[in-house]
């Protein structure tokens, strides 16, 4: 499979999971986040999202499945190739699968997602460089969710960004991510 027809099937596999099976389509996102993060080789990252809950959820007796979809712009700040820092923008689309015990009731959870991202150049420092502008944004992290409407969520995530072996070098960048989100 060629390279193009492979980023098209990951984004229309991914177009489908972040629509969360639903039939009708709600726009107005359910909360916004604000994120901060610091990555290997000295590299930062803040961001903020919009994000959607899906209107699906599995229930099992001892817990509960459930998914969002985020959209996210985040800032990222590097060693620059020639001296000082540089600076990028990254734009991307996360579904993420969330896992909370107690079919639900428990603050804690823990989730997984695996989305795309866009910079608007590719990610170069003295140490490593991106082939690719395209990369994929994987997570797995565990929070907790607090408030008297249950409006508010605080989370620890591990990031790993790279193109996924499309094209190499494909040396990948890990994060380890704050998150606030609030919910309306």
């Amino acid at each position: 499979m060629n390279k193009k027809k492979l980023v098209r099937t990951v984004a229309a596999v991914l177009s489908g999971m972040a629509m969360g099976g639903a039939g009708a389509v709600d726009l107005r996102p359910d909360g916004v986040s604000v994120q901060a993060s610091r990555g290997d080789h000295d590299t930062g990252m803040a961001g903020a999202a919009v994000v959607w809950d899906w209107e699906w959820a599995l229930l099992r007796r001892k817990s509960a499945i459930t998914g969002q979809t985020e959209l996210f712009v985040n800032h990222w700040r590097a060693d620059g190739t020639a001296g000082g820092r540089t600076s990028y923008t990254q734009v991307g689309l996360l579904p993420t699968l969330r896992l909370n015990l107690a079919q639900g009731r428990s603050p804690w959870f823990v989730e997984l997602g695996i989305g795309v991202s866009w910079m608007d150049s590719r990610f170069r420092t003295p140490g490593r460089s991106f082939s690719t502008r395209f990369n994929f944004y994987d997570v797995l992290g565990a929070g907790y969710v607090f408030g008297d409407h249950r409006q508010h969520e605080l989370g620890l995530r591990l990031l790993h960004i790279s193109n996924g072996g499309i094209e190499e070098p494909n040396p990948g960048q890990e994060f380890l991510q704050l998150r606030y989100l609030a919910r309306f």
